[in-house]
């Protein structure tokens, strides 16, 4: 796959992302983008489809159009979902212990939407949506355990106030489904894509 892509570009500034592209071998560049984020859509699988779509093309306009480099540009976004509601990142600590509240002692769903955006042999631009979801059952919590986890700092620049992957692993009953996803990438699903998409013209 390497060698037929010249360039992979990551629109996005997660280091958990990055990570889990190094963890896999894909050589790739850092291109953070100010897409909108507002969220028109109440389904979440198709918000975070939404999102993704929007940070990929965002990235896909920095790229001159006569580039004679063939560039693929990766879109993701991740958002928790509690019954329907759709969680993204906390503004404040008050916010986080409400999300955090709301999850404890429950199951909820992380959805993660990626967007691989390309330019073909015509100049136009193809884009592959996808999204993944994961359930994640969280233990009950005490208030004091989640304003614990709250001054580790780790809530405020992740969906849902918690990273499975830091502090709040320790809450974590089980998931079903793929914990790369809960993360921030899909990575197994996210790899095939690649690979069918570094065979389009």
């Amino acid at each position: 796959m390497s060698r037929k892509m010249d360039r992979i570009i990551l629109a996005s500034a997660s280091p958990r992302r990055r990570e889990l592209l190094e963890q896999v071998g894909i050589p790739y560049e850092v291109m953070p983008v100010n897409a909108d984020e507002t969220i028109t859509e109440t389904n979440p699988a198709l918000a975070v489809e939404e999102l993704s779509r929007r940070k990929a093309l965002e990235g896909m306009k920095q790229i001159p159009a006569d580039t004679h480099d063939t560039v693929l540009v990766i879109g993701a976004d991740t958002v928790v979902a509690r019954e329907g509601q759709i969680l993204g990142k906390p503004l404040d600590k008050e916010e986080a212990f409400a999300m955090l509240n709301s999850l404890q002692g429950k199951k909820h769903q992380v959805y993660t939407g990626v967007t691989l955006a390309k330019r073909v042999s015509d100049g136009q631009i193809f884009c592959d949506t996808f999204h993944e979801e994961t359930l994640v059952e969280v233990v009950p919590m005490t208030e004091e355990e989640i304003w614990g986890y709250i001054a580790t700092g780790e809530p405020m620049d992740k969906a849902g106030a918690y990273g499975i992957q830091g502090a709040f692993a320790a809450y974590i009953k089980g998931i079903r489904g793929d914990f790369y996803n809960v993360v921030g990438l899909p990575v197994c699903l996210t790899v095939q894509k690649l690979r069918a998409l570094s065979l389009k013209q």
